[in-house]
């Protein structure tokens, strides 16, 4: 069943990791599918190829969602390729980790700046065409750290807590215009970043969450795919957590 067919799905930070899982998700269930890259063209272009092959629309662009003009910029060449949008996943994220103490101004902002900035970036340039059709769903992507933090990651954790904030009052804004705004908090994900972890790091993950075991980023591909989808036309303002019962 193709659960988002004709849907025209936006997704920031699409070339790599959870994002790209979320793009050939989207193609794989009928959405035409448009997401952004921050630097290399060359495996967007291979996103594209494969995300393609389900008989759909995709198209990359570079553009930075932590910019206010760029992201402007890119609803309204999307606007223009695809002539509308009617899920937005607000994925693009980074980390810099590091204990307070040692933390710089600039990682602080890094992270607040692409993180959380970028959320309302995209939102704010979506709206008006989604109120314009009376309907579109923003899907943006939190954390579990985000709820109970953790060490070293104080940027981060403010950064993805912001973002269960500013969904419940989005839900709130546009909710009468047919628009829906749900928060994603993902647990422990297979990435590429997690590939880097030593063992003993991984186990001590492993050890806190009761499915003993990572998720996976089609996983998570998954839970976005219901809140884009009119299985959930009735779900606004929450955060879904897919976490393997972390911290429950």
């Amino acid at each position: 069943m193709k659960l988002v067919e004709n849907k025209v799905v936006l997704i920031t930070g699409g070339s790599r990791g959870i994002g790209e899982a979320i793009v050939h998700k989207m193609a794989n269930s009928g959405a035409n599918v448009a997401f952004t890259y921050h630097s290399s063209a060359e495996k967007a272009n291979a996103v594209v190829e494969k995300a393609a092959s389900n008989g759909v629309t995709v198209k990359a662009y570079q553009s930075d969602a932590s910019s206010f003009a760029q992201s402007e910029a890119l609803i309204k060449s999307v606007l223009e390729d695809f002539g509308r949008i009617d899920v937005l996943i607000n994925n693009a994220g980074i980390t810099r980790d590091t204990l307070m103490l040692r933390m710089s101004e600039d990682q602080w902002d890094q992270v607040i700046t692409t993180n959380l900035k970028s959320v309302f970036n995209l939102t704010k340039h979506v709206l008006r065409p989604m109120l314009k059709q009376r309907g579109g769903s923003i899907i943006n992507m939190s954390s579990v750290v985000g709820d109970f933090g953790n060490a070293g990651q104080a940027n981060y954790a403010a950064s993805k807590a912001g973002i269960f904030g500013f969904t419940k009052s989005i839900a709130k804004e546009v909710g009468s215009r047919g628009i829906r705004c749900n928060a994603l908090a993902p647990g422990f994900i297979e990435t590429d970043m997690t590939e880097e972890l030593d063992e003993k790091t991984k186990a001590a993950f492993l050890a806190g969450i009761p499915l003993k075991r990572l998720g996976k980023a089609e996983e998570v591909a998954d839970a976005c795919l219901f809140l884009a989808s009119d299985l959930s036309t009735y779900v606004s303002g929450q955060t879904l957590s897919v976490c393997g019962a972390l911290n429950c």
